[in-house]
């Protein structure tokens, strides 16, 4: 694995600063922390405040997992979290870079004539189904509600 280095010890890091020979996809922002500057200055500050953003941002995504099959937002509280994590972890920024540009794939997708008009009719197609079901159900037993089954 090429880290970048020839040097034995040395490890491959993520730079703070953006060179101004680099290119930067217009409307993409730098990868790598967002602390304030005072914070990086010391190296144990920036660590708790790592810490404490891991911590912050945790806590919303477990909110979330446990929202997924209770009420609630779940996936936006999983994604809110992961925007707490992309202000000082580069892999959750690559994660929302990549989200993102999956989510306006299948919004570009979805709004393609041909894709909508597939939607539509398979949609009707399953209300038909679930309508025929429905009353075959209804013909063969009835309705009767539940109050008001006799005991057997």
């Amino acid at each position: 694995m090429n880290t970048g280095s020839d040097q034995s010890g040395e490890v491959a890091v993520a730079s703070d600063r953006t060179h101004a020979d680099e290119a930067t996809p217009e409307g993409e922002q730098r990868l790598g922390s967002r602390a304030p500057g005072f914070i990086k200055r010391s190296r144990a500050l920036h660590l708790s405040w790592q810490v404490g953003v891991f911590v912050v941002g945790l806590a919303i995504v477990g909110a979330g997992i446990v929202m997924l099959p209770l009420p609630g937002p779940g996936w936006v509280v999983i994604f809110a979290g992961m925007a707490v994590w992309a202000t000082e972890f580069v892999w959750a920024q690559l994660v929302l870079r990549w989200t993102k540009r999956k989510v306006t794939e299948a919004a570009q997708k979805a709004l393609d004539p041909k894709v909508r008009r597939r939607n539509i009719a398979l949609t009707v197609i399953g209300l038909v189904i679930v309508g025929v079901l429905v009353g075959v159900y209804l013909w063969k037993f009835g309705m009767v509600m539940p109050w008001k089954i006799k005991d057997q």
